[in-house]
Order: C-alpha cells, then structure tokens, then sequence
C-alpha cells in the first residue's frame, strides 16, 4: 500500500507538533538538513512546509494528511476535512489600530494591512469600513502608523500588539493547530489509527492519576467527591483494611480536589502522570 504523504509545519507551529507526534509514537527523526525527515513508522512519508502552503497542498491532493492552522483553512476556503483540534498554538486573529488613531478609523479611507486577505476583507466590508488593502508577508505589527492605519494579525497574549501602541478592535477568528485530511483520502485505517494515538495523548495531557487507601466507612464520601472517565477503580486492600481507589482526574481540579479527598478520609494519595487515554 502507498505510504501516506504527511506535511509537517516549519516554523513556531513545529515544536509542539513534533513533540505530539513523538508521544503518540510517530517520532520525526531527521534526515540531513532537507525538508524531508523520516518518520518512526514508515507509513507515513514526511515533508516540511510553510504553514500558509500547507493547506493548499494538501487540497490540491499533493498531501494526503497535514498540521495546519484553522485560520489558513479559513483564509483559503479549502476543500479539506479537519480531523482534530490539536489544541495546540491557540491564537486569535485580531482588528487593531494605534489607540490614539482608533476613534477616527470610520468616515475616511484608511489602509489595512494583513497576511489574510479574505477573512479581513469579510470583516471589514461588514462592518463598513472604507479602505484600501494591503498583503504583508510577516511582522504586520509593525505597519502603523507610518504604513497601515489598521492590521488585521494573529495573537497569543496581545502582548505584542500592547507593545506597538495598538488596541485590539475586534476578534476575527479564534485558531489553533489542526489534523486536516484531503477528503478523496477516505477512511484509511492508518489515518484513524494516527487520530485516535494523538487524541490519547493530548486526553492525557489533560488528567492525572490519583490513587489512594480508603477505610471502608469513608468510601461512600470519597466516592461521591473523586470525578473519573467513567468509575473509579475501587479494589480490597489485603487484610480487610480498606479499599484502594484510583481515577483518572482532570489536571486542573487536582489543587483543590487533594484537600477534599483528605478532608473526607482518603490517605496515602499518589498522584501520577500518564502518557495515553483511550475512551
């Protein structure tokens, strides 16, 4: 069978990628200083490319499978199927002017200047702006007020834009890191199996293991606090002393779950970390 043609983004987007696919078992091993490395399981044949041509690729065919950004999927209106939201490099994409400039952007003719020439125009036209546009190719920031009286530009904290003297006007579009898949791929057992491993890590991500003893007259009141997938799993401790129990929890609920837990009469807590969930 074909192996798979899998295009990996160069750039900010690529660390956590790699990282994912290293933890789902797909680990990226280098291949010289070209933009081909190899892939741990040889189904799937890599190439790096820029994120702005990755979803084009990959709708045109040239790709069968790729990492790319819901915003360029956007930008482009491509023809491809978003298989997974990574979660990973959130942004949101922005309106933003200088501040002192902001309240006379409307009744006069102003420049955008933005990567996305689609999604900015939508949004400018719909709120009635009168402007002419203008592509930039990075660090868009930069363009006011000399060059730009209006950006439209992807952001993590804002701090950037804080930075530049500009006031965020609106939010355009939230993205972050996507599994897209030509859809004239289909269903291919491998492309399943690829989701379904990266999906178990990034759960994974999400939760730790508590596990703990319990006597037996404090298990109903540990029960009723501890969240789990489904149950908690609840086993005899040797000498009729009690119970152990253990759950998969919500990472971020362990800070304030721990005291309660006690408080209710669980003891020895462990927490521990794990690198797969499979519902």
């Amino acid at each position: 069978m074909e192996p798979i043609n899998l295009a990996l983004p160069k750039g900010r987007m690529a660390e956590g990628v790699l990282r994912l696919m290293e933890d789902a078992g797909f680990k990226v091993l280098a291949n010289g200083r070209n933009y081909r490395p190899l892939c741990a399981d040889p189904r799937f044949q890599l190439k790096l490319l820029k994120p702005q041509d990755i979803v084009r690729m990959v709708e045109l065919g040239r790709h069968d499978l790729a990492f790319a950004g819901h915003d360029w999927v956007v930008e482009l209106g491509a023809g491809v199927d978003e298989l997974l939201d990574t979660g990973l490099d959130k942004v949101r994409l922005v309106a933003a002017a200088p501040t002192r400039a902001v309240a006379g952007l409307k009744g006069r003719p102003i420049v955008v200047a933005s990567e996305y020439e689609t999604i900015t125009r939508t949004w400018l036209d719909k709120e009635g702006y009168d402007y002419l546009f203008v592509r930039s190719h990075g660090a868009t920031e930069v363009f006011p007020p000399e060059d730009a009286d209006m950006i439209v530009d992807n952001t993590a904290t804002g701090r950037t834009l804080i930075e530049n003297d500009l006031q965020i006007l609106d939010t355009l579009l939230e993205s972050s890191t996507r599994v897209i898949v030509n859809p004239a791929l289909g269903r291919r057992p491998e492309v399943e199996e690829f989701v379904l491993l990266l999906t178990s890590v990034l759960d994974a991500r999400k939760r730790v293991m508590l596990e703990m003893n319990v006597l037996a007259a404090s298990l109903d009141a540990v029960l009723a606090i501890i969240p789990c997938m489904r149950m908690p799993t609840v086993m005899p401790l040797a000498g009729e002393g009690g119970y152990a129990v253990k759950s998969a929890v919500p990472k971020h609920e362990v800070r304030s779950l721990i005291p309660l837990l006690k408080a209710a009469g669980a003891t020895d807590i462990l927490e521990f970390s794990f690198s797969k969930v499979v519902s």
